[in-house]
């Protein structure tokens, strides 16, 4: 089994070099490969990536600043594992939990796994954010009759066949709630593992914002809308 491992980038020079390194250093369970999406960087990302020097590491590039969900679907295109799990560049998300991911899979227990944040005074940046945060996941859960915790979840991982199928089209954070609202559509019930989470400050550079929350909520209801696929 072979895991891509995609990592959006937009202006993170600051955090760059360590969220390559904390990736490339973990002892994975099988090989992988880390594709790194810069989606028109106007910082120094594109020369710390230009720089790296990792057999496993294949960085892209956008010529302009495109979205969250473009970058992704650019790097879900170009990647060639068996099984993919998007990592952001912020450093809110540790990959050394992304072995706690895959060893439902490499067990046979699942096929799609979601890591579950646990919110603390530590790990949210405010309030409102957690809430924003839970009442998309509750809304998604009554929609489509599941139990998630953690819907807006960056560690979502599955088959890479699986997301092409997904036809992903939202261009930037929405593409959270779309990617489990076609999963739910078609039964799809995330298995959940708890990973730890650190939110980063609006002055680190947060960028979700309440909109974001918005825009989750409309797609979730929309998918909830159109009919399941048919059986093959």
């Amino acid at each position: 089994m072979k895991l891509s491992i995609l990592m959006p980038v937009y202006n993170e020079e600051a955090r760059l070099p360590e969220a390559l390194k904390q990736a490339l250093a973990v002892d994975y369970q099988c090989e992988i490969e880390l594709v790194v999406v810069d989606d028109g960087s106007k910082d120094g990302t594109g020369q710390i990536l230009a720089a790296a020097d990792d057999p496993r590491l294949r960085p892209i590039t956008h010529p302009r600043n495109q979205g969250k969900g473009a970058a992704i679907k650019t790097a879900v295109a170009e990647a060639t594992g068996d099984y993919m799990v998007i990592l952001d560049a912020d450093l809110e998300y540790d990959p050394n939990d992304i072995p706690r991911l895959l060893a439902p899979v490499l067990d046979g227990r699942a096929e799609v796994v979601y890591g579950n944040r646990t919110f603390g005074s530590h790990s949210s940046f405010s309030f409102w954010y957690v809430m924003g945060n839970k009442a998309v996941t509750t809304a998604a859960n009554m929609m489509y009759n599941c139990y998630l915790g953690d819907l807006e979840t960056c560690f979502k991982l599955m088959p890479l066949a699986l997301y092409r199928s997904l036809d992903v089209k939202s261009k930037g954070f929405g593409m959270e709630a779309e990617v489990t609202g076609k999963l739910l559509r078609r039964r799809y019930r995330p298995f959940e593992v708890p990973i730890s989470y650190a939110a980063r400050t609006r002055e680190e550079g947060k960028k979700i914002t309440w909109k974001d929350g918005v825009e989750a909520l409309w797609i979730l209801f929309k998918e909830r809308l159109r009919k399941p696929p048919a059986a093959a």
